[in-house]
C-alpha cells in the first residue's frame, strides 16, 4: 500500500526548515514586494501612521528586554571571561575593521549608500534568539551563549551610534546626531533601564510569555522594514541596482560570515576553549541581529529614503546566516554525537 504524498505546500514548507528557515524570512520577503507594489501607503505622509505605531512598538520591545533581564543571571555569567572578551571584540571591533579593510580594497565605485548598509550590518549587536538556539544544536556552552547575546544587546544600544557616527563623519554625508542620541536615550535606552529596573516584580512573567512577545517582536519588524522600504521605493532610492549587484553583495556577505567565522575559530585555539566554548564564541561571534537592526535604523534613519537600502544587508545577512548557521550547528551536533559513540 502506497503511502499518501505530503501536499505541494507542505513540502515546500519542509524544505524551508530543513534549510534553516523558517515563516519570518517568508514575511519579510512578502512585506517588501508590498512594499514594491504598495508604496505610498507605508510612505510618511501616508493616512495610517505606520511608521508612529512602529516606535512605540520599538520602546515596547526593549523595555520587554529588560524585564526579562534578571541581574542575577548577568553576575553568574561573568566568570568566563575569555569567551566574552572574544565575542564582544569580534562584534564590535572585528567586524567592522573588515567592512572598512574590504571598502579601502574594493572601493566603493558609486554604491556608498550599499557601503553605508554593510558597516550598518557591521556595527550591530549579536543575535539573542538564533545564537543561542545554534549553540543547542551543536551541543555548546549554553549559559555563556545566553549571557554574551544578552551583554552585546545592551553595549549595542550606545555601541552602534557611536560606530555609525564615526562612519558618517568619515564620509561625506551631513548628519546630526545631537536629536538622534535623544531620541535613543528616550525610545531604547530608558525602556531597557527601566524595564531592568521591574524585573523583580514582572520578570518572572515576561518569561513566561516569552513566546509570545516574540512573535510581537517580529510583527513590529515586519512594520518597520515595510514602512522602510515603502519610503525607499516611493523616492526610487533602489533605482540602479540590479541583480547581478544584489549577487554580488549576497556573495560578498557569504565571505564575510566565513571570514569572522575562521578568525574566531583561530582565536578559540589560541585561548585554548574547549569544544562547547568554542562553539558558543563562534555562533556567537558570527551571527548579526536583525531585530536590532531594524530597531536601530528606525531610530538613526527614521523617516529618511536610504532607510530601505541600509537595511537590505543585514536582511540579506540574516537569512545567510540561518542557512549557514543551521548547516553548521547540525555538523558540529553529528560529530559531537560520533565522538561518544
Amino acid at each position: 500500500m502506497m503511502k499518501n504524498s505530503p501536499a505541494p505546500g507542505l513540502k515546500f514548507f519542509n524544505t524551508v526548515r530543513i534549510l534553516g528557515l523558517n515563516w519570518f524570512i517568508i514575511a519579510l520577503i512578502g512585506v517588501i514586494l508590498l512594499a514594491y507594489t504598495w508604496p505610498h501607503a507605508g510612505a510618511k505622509d501616508s493616512a495610517v501612521p505606520l511608521s508612529e505605531i512602529a516606535t512605540v512598538g520599538i520602546s515596547v520591545i526593549f523595555f520587554l528586554y529588560g524585564l526579562r533581564l534578571s541581574p542575577q543571571k548577568m553576575k553568574a555569567g561573568l566568570s568566563n571571561w575569555r569567551i566574552h572578551l572574544v565575542v564582544q571584540l569580534t562584534t564590535f571591533v572585528l567586524f567592522p575593521l573588515i567592512v572598512i579593510l574590504a571598502r579601502g580594497i574594493i572601493g566603493d565605485h558609486g554604491y556608498d549608500r550599499i557601503w553605508l548598509g554593510v558597516f550598518f550590518l557591521s556595527s550591530l549587536p549579536g543575535t539573542v534568539t538564533s545564537a543561542v538556539v545554534m549553540v543547542s544544536i551543536a551541543r555548546g556552552n549554553i549559559p555563556a551563549a545566553i549571557f554574551n547575546s544578552s551583554i552585546s544587546t545592551l553595549l549595542g544600544v550606545l555601541i552602534t551610534p557611536f560606530l555609525m557616527g564615526l562612519y558618517l563623519e568619515t564620509s561625506s554625508a551631513e548628519y546630526d546626531f545631537g536629536p538622534i542620541l535623544l531620541k535613543l536615550l528616550l525610545q531604547v535606552l530608558f525602556p531597557v533601564i527601566l524595564g531592568i529596573l521591574l524585573n523583580k516584580v514582572g520578570g518572572a512573567c515576561a518569561e513566561k510569555h516569552e513566546k509570545k512577545t516574540g512573535y510581537f517582536n517580529q510583527i513590529v519588524i515586519l512594520l518597520i522594514i515595510y514602512t522602510a522600504f515603502c519610503e525607499s521605493f516611493e523616492k526610487k532610492m533602489f533605482e540602479g541596482y540590479s541583480a547581478l549587484l544584489l549577487l554580488g553583495l549576497g556573495i560578498a556577505l557569504i565571505t564575510l560570515f566565513y571570514t569572522v567565522y575562521g578568525l574566531v575559530s583561530f582565536a578559540s585555539r589560541l585561548f585554548k576553549f574547549t569544544r562547547e566554548e568554542k562553539i558558543t564564541a563562534l555562533f556567537c561571534g558570527s551571527n548579526k541581529s536583525l531585530i536590532h537592526g531594524s530597531l536601530m535604523s528606525n531610530v538613526l534613519f527614521a523617516g529618511s529614503p536610504l532607510a530601505g537600502i541600509v537595511l537590505l544587508p543585514i536582511m540579506m545577512y540574516h537569512a545567510l546566516q540561518l542557512v549557514m548557521g543551521s548547516i553548521i550547528a547540525q555538523w558540529f551536533a553529528r560529530n559531537n554525537i560520533r565522538s561518544n559513540s
